[in-house]
């Protein structure tokens, strides 16, 4: 089996491991940190965007089952409930 190079799958030497960028895009939105320190036309730019994504959409997930979990609660018996 002939064991491919990076160069040959068209990888360069900043392509792996990316679970490093995709940890610091989702740390990155969760501590409210919104500038992708890495150069725009690399793999690590796309990955730390990826990271960041996941976790807005994550936070609205969240968002929107706790929105949804207050609607649907009853108003107690003696409350007034303006409409």
């Amino acid at each position: 089996m002939i064991k491919k190079t990076r160069a040959s799958r068209g990888l360069g030497k900043y392509d792996a491991p990316l679970k490093v960028q995709y940890n610091m895009g989702y740390d990155g939105f969760r501590y409210n940190r919104h500038v992708n320190p890495f150069h725009k036309d690399t793999m690590q730019y796309r990955e730390w965007n990826r990271g960041f994504d996941k976790a807005y959409f994550d936070n609205m997930k969240r968002v929107k089952d706790n929105e949804a979990r207050t609607r649907s609660r009853t108003v107690p018996q003696g409350e007034v409930q303006h409409v």
